[in-house]
């Protein structure tokens, strides 16, 4: 039986130990959750570059006790010169998605985390910035020994990656890495220095920032230091949705946080009483479908959803949700597929011992970004930006534009008093992962990390794959798998514990201040707690 962790004094959950542990030491420190959780953000950024950089977005939900939570948006707009006529004049049909002229976007994690220490600067007196970098500087330094994931993603990306700037001689100095072959990027180490010393600002309006803008024009992305310069993380109102087990919170768009929520918000209104049968499988794959059908009619830059009239809250009322589970077939699949998003990102969450909780999420869209690692600051770039499309749109390029973000923490603040944070990696497979996890342990009260590591499936396109059907992890029922068949879905069985299934974890608070937390038997991380 699987049970998850608990303590009292602090909790990380993250994909890769050592950032789970770079948290934890904040928080023995005297740190709170969200010192804890930027320790966490620089130290993975550093052992899992695979999956995400300081190059790239965050995305967070910050809660303090008997507060709704606060949401922080640091996601980089398009550059001033990245418009369809700068593709055309390159001879680019689409955006391409690895390369500098995938580069096209401002990075926002590291405004998120200067937003995210200002949001938390009146709960005490501050732990100093070079504290709060010092893990990920060493590991940068000394190096990390390559995980698994890391081995398969870099040989499976190898044919794309190995020809852009700076790839290769950061991420296979030998050529293709080994399992445990231990890679640094020292030049990286002198940026978090950098950063710790000068204040984050300077990524954007400093030394720093200048080095990275000129390297980037060098390479020939369209990102100038202007870009830099404008970018600014924001404080923005968190998306709700009412539940008959509480309230769950999450991003607005440009994240796909709406879809998370509408998922379980369908869910919710179609009466399924049982866990792991036909009923909440089939309940929650249609309602995904109901959900990701306004998502990809509408979700894009929050300034040209409002000129369109695209109100995500109000899609999230009852009488919207109400009626998009009447259109569910309790016992016929809908048909499918529809439009398909990719992406991928880490998850992690924190909490200490005064009940704060953070629901983090920071990404360089797909494995290694746009693979660009700029020769100054050893900062590989995301590729974000590769998700616009050059044509009309909810989510067209333009100069300024913020892409769609298939990003989005996730928190609850249940009835009985409980503060659970939640969320994963995986591109379209996120909000399902969500629903997956709160529903088992919320809704039908299996624990923590049994609702983590049990068998799930997906709808849809995620990391690493093309397909758009239903994957359904091979631990599932036979018997389930067969009425899934016969009700219209087209199923296909993979592994036991896949990672297209998504990197999990989730900490939950509860009244009497446990901590309890649960990482991802298909990640490489822990969960870390005192």
């Amino acid at each position: 039986m699987l049970h998850s962790l608990t303590c009292l004094g602090g909790m990380v959950t993250a994909p890769h130990h050592l950032a789970a542990q770079a948290g934890l030491a904040v928080l023995r420190d005297g740190g709170n959750a969200v010192e804890a959780m930027v320790a966490a953000a620089a130290a993975i950024a550093v052992v899992y570059p695979h999956m995400n950089s300081i190059g790239g977005d965050g995305f967070w939900l910050i809660a303090e006790p008997g507060r709704d939570p606060v949401a922080v948006r640091a996601c980089g707009a398009a550059a001033a010169l990245a418009t369809p006529r700068f593709y055309a004049e390159h001879g680019d049909a689409a955006i391409p998605t690895r390369g500098p002229r995938a580069a096209l976007t401002a990075a926002g994690a590291v405004g998120g985390w200067a937003r995210a220490l200002a949001v938390a600067a009146p709960w005490g007196k501050p732990l100093p910035l070079p504290r709060l970098l010092a893990e990920a500087r060493h590991h940068a330094r000394q190096g990390v020994p390559v995980t698994r994931s890391q081995v398969a993603l870099t040989a499976s990306k190898w044919a794309e990656c190995a020809p852009v700037s700076g790839f290769a001689e950061t991420f296979a100095p030998r050529g293709l890495p080994a399992l445990n072959e231990v890679i640094a990027n020292p030049r990286l180490g002198d940026t978090l220095e950098q950063l710790g010393r000068a204040g984050l600002d300077d990524f954007y309006r400093g030394d720093l920032a200048r080095s990275m803008a000129a390297d980037l024009e060098k390479v020939g992305s369209p990102v100038r230091l202007a870009d830099l310069e404008s970018c600014r993380a924001e404080v923005v109102p968190a998306l709700s949705v009412a539940v008959s087990a509480g309230r769950l919170f999450n991003q607005p768009p440009p994240t796909q946080g709406v879809s998370s929520l509408a998922i379980l918000g369908i869910f919710d209104r179609l009466g399924v009483t049982e866990a792991e049968g036909f009923e909440h499988l089939h309940g929650l794959v249609e309602s995904t479908k109901q959900a990701f059908l306004w998502r990809n009619a509408h979700v894009g830059d929050p300034a040209l959803m409002a000129v369109r009239g695209a109100d995500p809250q109000a899609f999230l009322s009852d009488a919207s949700l109400a009626a998009r589970a009447a259109r569910i077939d309790p016992r016929r699949a809908a048909p499918w597929p529809q439009p398909t998003l990719p992406g991928d990102t880490i998850w992690m969450g924190t909490a200490d011992a005064s009940g704060r909780v953070c629901s983090y999420i920071q990404s360089i869209y797909w494995e290694f970004g746009s693979g660009v690692v700029l020769a100054g600051s050893g900062v590989n770039w995301q590729n974000r930006g590769a998700s616009f499309t050059l044509g009309p749109g909810p989510n067209q390029l333009g100069p300024g534009r913020l892409p769609f973000h298939t990003l989005n923490p996730a928190m609850a603040r249940l009835r009985d008093g409980r503060t659970l944070a939640y969320g994963t990696m995986g591109g379209e497979g996120q909000p399902q992962t969500q629903a997956a996890v709160f529903s088992r342990h919320v809704l039908f009260g299996q624990n923590l990390q049994a609702a983590v590591s049990a068998p799930r499936w997906l709808l849809g396109r995620t990391w690493g794959e093309e397909s758009t059907n239903l994957k359904i992890e091979s631990r599932v029922e036979p018997a389930v798998i067969a009425r899934l068949r016969a009700a219209g879905h087209d199923v296909q069985v993979v592994g036991g514990y896949e990672d297209m299934m998504g990197h999990a974890g989730a900490v939950q608070v509860h009244p009497g201040g446990v901590i309890e937390g649960a990482t991802d038997p298909r990640a490489d991380g822990v969960c870390a707690g005192f």
